[in-house]
C-alpha cells in the first residue's frame, strides 16, 4: 500500500474510532451538550432521568431532533461524496438519535407538540433535499451546496453550548463538564480536521475547528476552576475580607 493510501486509511480509522468512542463516552458522561457528528453527550443523563421519572420534565427535545437532522445531512453528504467514513459514522449517529427521539416520545405526555416540531423540521429537511437533488442538477455543485449547509449547521451546534460555558464561569464550577468527554471531543475534532485536510475538503475541516477551540476552552476551565484553584480563590477572598 502506498504511503498516501496508508495515511488515508489511518485517518479514516481514527475518525471512526474516536467518534464512536465519543458516542460511548457521551453515554457515560455528565450532562453537557456538545457534539459535532455524535449522539449528544448529555443525552445519557437525559435518558436516565426519563427512565427513572417516566417523564420528560426538564429534558429538552430540540437537541435530539437537530442532532438527528445533522447526522442525516452529513450522511447524505457522505453518500453523495462516496465516502464510507462519513457514511458509517453518521449512520450510527442517526440510529442513536432516532432511538433517543422514540424514547422521548414514549415518555412524553404532550405528544402533539413534539410531533409538530418533528414534522416541521423533517418537512424542512425534505424540502432541502428536494432542492439539492432536483434543482441543482450538477453533481459537483450539489455537493458544494450540501457541504456548505452541513458545515453551517454543525458550526451552529458547536457554538450553542457556549451558554453552558458561561454558566461554568459564573458559578466557578466545572461540575457541568465531563473531562473524559472533553478529551474525546478534542481527539474527534482533530482527527476529522486532519482527515478533511487530507481530502482537501473545507466542508469537513471548517466545522471541526470550533470543536478543537471549545475543547481547549474547557481544558482551561478545568484548570481554572479545579478544586484546588477554588480553595485558593476562597482563601484569597477570605483573606481580603479579613484585612
Amino acid at each position: 500500500m502506498e504511503a498516501g493510501g496508508l495515511a488515508d486509511s489511518l485517518l479514516s480509522g481514527a475518525c471512526v474510532l474516536f467518534t464512536l468512542g465519543m458516542f460511548s463516552t457521551g453515554l457515560l458522561a455528565l450532562p453537557f451538550h456538545l457534539s459535532p457528528l455524535p449522539s449528544g453527550p448529555r443525552y445519557s443523563s437525559d435518558l436516565k432521568h426519563m427512565r427513572m421519572t417516566r417523564s420528560v420534565d426538564s429534558v429538552q427535545f430540540l437537541p435530539f431532533l437537530t442532532t438527528d437532522v445533522n447526522n442525516l445531512s452529513w450522511l447524505s453528504y457522505g453518500a453523495l461524496k462516496g465516502n464510507w467514513t462519513l457514511i458509517v459514522v453518521n449512520a450510527v449517529g442517526a440510529v442513536l438519535q432516532t432511538l433517543y427521539i422514540l424514547v422521548y416520545l414514549h415518555y412524553c405526555h404532550r405528544k402533539r407538540a413534539v410531533l409538530l416540531q418533528t414534522t416541521t423540521l423533517l418537512g424542512v429537511l425534505v424540502l432541502g433535499f428536494a432542492y439539492f437533488w432536483l434543482l441543482v442538477p450538477d453533481p459537483e455543485m450539489r455537493l458544494q451546496h450540501l457541504g456548505l449547509f452541513c458545515s453551517v449547521f454543525t458550526i451552529s451546534m458547536y457554538l450553542s453550548p457556549l451558554a453552558d460555558l458561561a454558566k461554568v464561569i459564573r458559578t466557578k464550577s466545572t461540575q457541568r463538564l465531563s473531562f473524559s468527554l472533553t478529551i474525546a471531543t478534542l481527539l474527534t475534532s482533530a482527527s476529522w480536521t486532519l482527515y478533511g485536510f487530507r481530502l482537501k475538503d473545507p466542508y469537513i475541516v471548517v466545522p471541526n475547528l470550533p470543536g478543537i477551540l471549545t475543547s481547549f476552552i474547557r481544558f482551561w476551565l478545568f484548570w481554572k476552576y479545579s478544586p484546588g484553584a477554588r480553595q485558593e480563590l476562597s482563601a484569597s477572598t477570605n483573606l481580603r475580607e479579613f484585612t
